[in-house]
């Protein structure tokens, strides 16, 4: 931080491709890696049509956070704007339930965590290995801002890697009819075992609440357009790319699974 005629201003260290990074390594985790099965299992196929419906209108959310910072860049996140536009209560009540959520996501995300490391290393309590993703991460936010950006980006790499061989393999084994379990891979799998609707419209609007929660963090871009380095050219490049490219990530990794 730095002061400038009697008023704080951030450092303005994160490039686009930091901001970019940063919101889809906040947006895929959890909800795609651990709880997609239970929204597969929940929904069937039609899955793939509520991440898109879901998809769709976190578009237009972030054009929306995206037109507030833009309007005046000198503002360092949305809850300023909530502030100017509904008032000291209601940005108080805004933020610190923010951060409850997160808080709670953050904990879910260090149960899976825990699961995963669990299954690979049996012998490692789970407590363990929370305790230390949880230092690591901790840590991290004791860096210098572009520093930051550029781990992010690195953790951020490796979960689109992840997914994008997921889909690469999925789709080679539905193009090549690879055995499965219960019979063969192939892409009419959607549509043969049970219909598009396999456990009807009450299976499918029940998974949205997995959906939903599997795109939490999309919103990251909004607290970090303090941060952000030429936020009129950066800003609308995450913004508008930002919902399609993890749309595309999710639809993909849902129709290869």
């Amino acid at each position: 931080m730095e002061s400038s005629t009697n008023k704080q201003t951030l450092s303005r260290s994160l490039e686009g491709r930091h901001i970019q990074m940063i919101a889809i390594g906040g947006a895929i985790g959890t909800g795609l890696f651990l709880g997609s099965g239970s929204a597969i299992h929940e929904a069937g196929p039609s899955i793939i049509l509520a991440y898109m419906i879901a998809g769709f209108f976190c578009f237009f959310m972030m054009r929306a956070i995206g037109e507030l910072l833009l309007s005046d860049t000198t503002k360092h996140s949305f809850l300023d704007f909530i502030r100017i536009y509904l008032g000291d209560r209601f940005e108080f009540v805004t933020g610190w339930a923010y951060w409850l959520c997160w808080i709670t996501v953050a904990m879910a995300d260090l149960t899976a965590s825990g699961i995963y490391i669990r299954y690979w290393f049996p012998g490692v309590p789970q407590w363990l290995s929370a305790l230390v993703i949880l230092l690591v991460l901790f840590s991290m936010n004791f860096v210098n801002v572009k520093l930051f950006g550029e781990m992010e980006t690195g953790f951020s790499m490796i979960k689109i890697i992840a997914i994008i061989a997921l889909v690469a393999v999925g789709c080679g084994m539905a193009i090549y009819g690879a055995p499965v379990q219960g019979g063969q891979a192939t892409f009419s799998n959607l549509v043969n075992q049970g219909g598009f609707f396999p456990t009807g419209f009450k299976g499918f609007l029940m998974s949205f609440q997995m959906v939903i929660f599997a795109f939490v963090g999309i919103e990251m871009v909004g607290l970090t357009a303090g941060e952000a380095a030429d936020p009129e050219i950066n800003l609308p490049k995450a913004i508008n790319s930002l919902p399609i490219r993890i749309g595309l990530f999710y639809v993909g990794s849902m129709i290869a699974s």
